[in-house]
């Protein structure tokens, strides 16, 4: 296969594991997370580091039930994903960043849908034929600054 098409077609595959982490999380699929991260993968987010898949289950499903307060049992929240820039760094190796928009769908008292903006920073990893993400971190820029520059 042609040496650009093939970069293409891995930076797709790549590309939609994002895609697939904002609809599994979102719609409380909890389970399916292993279609996006590896088995040791490392997440940092704004409810805290997790390492492992089944950690990572465990910590995103106590995040969705704190965000789900109506008890709807999905998109308590809608992650957008935009803007993902990605580098392949070897034949089987990538990293690349994304911004989220985070809109809170629950009901609360603030009427401004926002919950968050920030990037995701990520390391990807081809493991049997499949990209997976094995370390993630959240960079949040609103409502306040984490980012590490």
């Amino acid at each position: 296969m042609d040496i650009k098409l093939k970069a293409l077609l891995d930076r797709e595959e790549i590309r939609a594991l994002r895609t697939l982490y904002a609809h599994h999380l979102d719609s409380n699929n909890i389970a399916a997370l292993d279609q996006v991260f590896s088995a040791d993968a490392v997440v940092e987010v704004t409810v805290g580091k997790m390492q492992g898949i089944d950690a990572i289950r465990a910590g995103l499903a106590e995040a969705f039930m704190l965000f789900d307060r109506d008890k709807q049992g999905s998109y308590p929240f809608m992650h957008a994903i935009v803007n993902h820039w990605i580098q392949l760094t070897g034949p089987d190796t990538a990293q690349g960043r994304c911004y989220l928009i985070d809109f809170e769908t629950a009901s609360k008292p603030d009427p401004n849908p926002l919950l968050l903006l920030g990037l995701y920073a990520d390391q990807y990893q081809r493991i049997d034929g499949e990209w997976r993400i094995t370390h993630t971190r959240l960079e949040v820029v609103w409502p306040e600054r984490n980012a590490r520059e």
